[in-house]
């Protein structure tokens, strides 16, 4: 079989509320060297159906049925099945512009990139239909190959694995694949730091071309259960880093990705879930800090007291995190001051230099 363009990887796992959308946007690509490839985790509900529905209009769309074991398992399994230039990946309740794929390859091939990232789309379809824009990266960064690790700042945007290709032999080469956790979420993050921890051409796309729903119930970023998911995403990305020490520089930008993840897991969990997590949170960092994992220098000066209070005092994160959300940041600052965390802030820049 002759190999197409791009390999459109669609993970699905009873998504039927939001799928034909998703299957007509692909269907409907200006690009049409494509193959679909739907990845059915085990789904319960009309998916499959759907899915053999659309394999009976369109014959570049095609069915990998299989017993449900979790999002990392079924991107990885389309890796394989995939015979693409280009990898590209589609969220089963998301959509595409017409010309997303046609822009981005294009894009890929006039830069000489591995991968080609472009801007999206917040969606909401209830209460009323709402687009808002996300721009990935600063509009200086567009247009141009990129070297991450030289320009970091695509690290700290938020993961959105969804508006790029990626040349699969890129891929291959570096031995990028998701993590298989059973039943885990947020299986996106180590895949992207991987990426760009990976790549030294990357060009990023002005346009957005993808609409990254916001009103899925169902969606993993609301599952309280999933407390510890990000931990594990982060120890691959340790993992890949300890593999290749050539990549050491990279740390200390692990790291803040690290503070930014946790500090969100913590703000999405209720309590007592979110107490929990603080103490892993400050396990964790503690552990980062004696191994030299962290470079001070390249965290905002916030970041860096939000950091280094968690080590010292998660007691004290957590009053000046709810006296921030009440009355604001200062308010949060002088929760520090007037609890003694001035002195705990002294202590933790004492241990600075053993965390270089």
């Amino acid at each position: 079989m002759s190999e197409p363009v791009v390999s459109l990887l669609v993970p699905i796992y009873n998504v039927e509320r939001y799928l034909r959308e998703c299957l007509d946007s692909a269907c409907a690509q200006t690009l049409r060297d494509i193959e679909i490839i739907c990845l059915n985790d085990g789904s319960t509900d009309s998916s499959p159906d759907i899915i053999r529905e659309y394999m009976q209009r369109d014959e570049r769309v095609r069915m990998v049925d299989k017993a449900n074991s979790g999002y990392g398992s079924s991107m990885n399994r389309g890796l394989a099945e995939a015979r693409g230039r280009y990898i590209g990946i589609l969220e089963s309740d998301d959509f595409f512009e017409p010309n997303a794929l046609e822009l981005l390859v294009n894009a890929a091939e006039k830069h000489d990139a591995q991968v080609a990232k472009a801007n999206f789309w917040f969606y909401w379809s209830v209460p009323q239909e709402k687009n808002e824009l996300f721009e990935v990266v600063p509009k200086k960064m567009t247009d141009r190959p990129v070297n991450p690790t030289e320009e970091p700042d695509i690290f700290y945007a938020k993961p959105s694995i969804w508006s790029a290709v990626y040349r699969r032999d890129f891929l291959e080469q570096h031995g990028i694949d998701f993590l298989e956790t059973p039943g885990a979420s947020f299986q996106d993050s180590a895949f992207n730091f991987k990426v760009w921890a990976s790549a030294d051409r990357v060009v990023f796309v002005r346009d957005a071309v993808l609409h990254y729903r916001q009103d899925n119930e169902a969606s993993s970023v609301n599952s309280p259960s999933k407390v510890y998911c990000i931990c594990d995403e982060h120890a691959e990305m340790d993992r890949f880093l300890e593999a290749h020490p050539e990549k050491s520089v990279l740390w200390g930008v692990k790291e803040k990705v690290k503070l930014d993840n946790y500090l969100w897991n913590y703000e999405r969990l209720a309590s007592p879930l979110n107490e929990e997590f603080l103490q892993r949170m400050q396990e964790e960092f503690k552990a980062d800090l004696e191994a030299g994992r962290v470079d001070f220098d390249v965290f905002e000066p916030w970041k860096k007291e939000d950091f280094l209070i968690i080590c010292e005092s998660p007691e004290l994160f957590k009053a000046g995190r709810a006296s921030s959300a009440a009355k604001g940041a200062l308010s949060k600052a002088r929760c520090y001051v007037q609890e003694g965390g001035i002195s705990l802030l002294v202590r933790g820049l004492a241990r600075k230099t053993k965390g270089r």
